[in-house]
């Protein structure tokens, strides 16, 4: 793995992505196949983005060194959550890869490389590894755009393996929603059900709701769910925000805890009647997080007081992941965060070896990061017709005119029976010869 490295720590100038891009749309169109211009774009390749999933690696490393399996799974839980909180606030458009565009990442506890596989339909396979772990999938993001909103559906299997363990989780990312596209503020909010599947093991499942924001916004960003076994018997509670945080707690702790709060509750509507304790639990202020059956009863004046309880106050509770704050300056670059902004830096001595195909040496993408949005727009238009044209030269062929990835192939995942994009593990050899030129 790398040596220790100090990272550029904000981007070259300042810059910001366009965000009202409806007038460019048609209801239903999947946006993943429109030609959007460059200031609607971040600075930043699709396959640089998936990178950013392993700003918390150290999180797969921690479940590889737990001796119990339901603490493993609630760290590969974390790791799953924890990849979707660099979207917050980043409404900018990733470039899309080209066929054949690559990137490689290095760090002390780990590596990964990506390849775009396929550019109809454009599908982006990954493969990161360490001694412990390896992490790997394919991911085909669709992108449709539906009256206000713009939804992200990030289609695709994502897979880690724990090597000493030799068990095997499974997931699908859920979907992202943008709001308020044409008018007003923008927002998003990431739905749906998150279910993370362990094989060769005991056969847990982690069941993780991500909730949707609600008429006042209460469970905006909210996460929770269970750790289940085989008989669907609960073993463990998570909850968080995927913006900030997830803990866990025993399961017997969280019954606990909703018994309490049905008692204290029972005893006040006895005094107060229905409707008056509804009232007062609609008028209370939303905390920075409240589970299921957050509210308890204090009987300590004329409306027995209801006193909001936050799980951190009625639990036992450890701490999986916590997000690392943002730079104070995030918001003149694009609301990168500290990870995102290394993405695209050319380390020294790193040129010699890098990949011909590595996005770092896109010049679009360059240029919009050095703020020079003409000379990005013209050299984005260069690297498409180019492609057009490689595509046309194959099609003329006699032979097959099917793109062949370089360092992926598809493979049947035993555990999922799709057919997924694996690595062949060659890349880390250095040896480029045939490379197309792309860029």
């Amino acid at each position: 793995m790398a040596a220790n490295t100090v990272h550029r720590t904000s981007l070259p100038v300042p810059g910001h992505s366009e965000v009202n891009i409806g007038s460019l749309l048609s209801l239903g169109k999947d946006f993943s196949k429109i030609t959007t211009p460059v200031i609607f774009n971040e600075p930043l390749s699709f396959l640089q983005r998936i990178a950013e999933y392993m700003e918390y690696a150290k999180l797969l490393r921690l479940a590889s060194l737990e001796t119990c399996p339901i603490a493993r799974l609630q760290y590969i839980s974390a790791f799953a959550v924890s990849g979707l909180a660099s979207n917050w606030k980043r409404f900018g458009k990733p470039f899309n890869p080209l066929l054949g565009e690559t990137y490689e990442l290095q760090r002390n506890d780990f590596r990964i490389i990506c390849e775009q596989v396929s550019h109809h339909p454009p599908i982006s396979a990954f493969h990161a590894e360490n001694e412990d772990y390896v992490f790997h999938g394919n991911i085909h993001p669709k992108l449709k755009f539906c009256g206000k909103t713009i939804e992200i559906h990030p289609k695709g299997m994502v897979t880690v393996i724990l090597l000493k363990w030799n068990e095997t989780y499974t997931w699908q990312n859920v979907n992202c929603i943008l709001h308020n596209f044409l008018v007003g503020q923008i927002w998003m909010e990431q739905q749906g059900i998150l279910e993370i599947k362990q094989h060769g093991g005991i056969n847990l499942k982690a069941e993780l709701c991500l909730k949707t924001a609600g008429w006042n916004n209460k469970d905006l960003h909210r996460v929770e769910g269970f750790i289940v076994d085989q008989n669907g018997k609960q073993l463990s509670y998570l909850y968080g925000k995927w913006t900030e945080y997830l803990r866990a707690s025993t399961a017997s702790l969280y019954e606990e805890m909703i018994e309490r709060t049905k008692q204290k509750s029972k005893s006040s509507q006895n005094s107060l009647g229905h409707k008056k304790v509804l009232a007062k639990l609609n008028s209370l202020k939303v905390g920075t997080f409240k589970p299921l059956h957050q509210i308890a009863v204090d009987e300590s004046d004329d409306y027995h007081c209801m006193k909001e309880c936050t799980t951190d106050d009625l639990f036992e509770s450890m701490i999986l992941w916590e997000v690392t704050p943002r730079p104070s300056n995030c918001a003149e670059y694009f609301q990168f965060t500290a990870f995102a902004m290394t993405l695209n830096e050319i380390e020294q001595g790193m040129k010699e070896n890098l990949c011909p195909t590595d996005s770092r040496l896109r010049p679009d993408i360059r240029k919009l990061e050095n703020g020079d949005q003409d000379g990005a727009a013209t050299r984005k238009v260069r690297l498409e017709e180019k492609q057009r044209d490689r595509c046309k030269i194959r099609n003329k062929k006699k032979v097959s005119s099917e793109w062949i990835p370089r360092w992926f192939e598809k493979r049947v995942n035993l555990y999922t029976g799709f057919n997924n994009w694996t690595y062949l593990g060659n890349y880390w050899d250095r040896n480029y010869d045939g490379i197309e030129d792309i860029f």
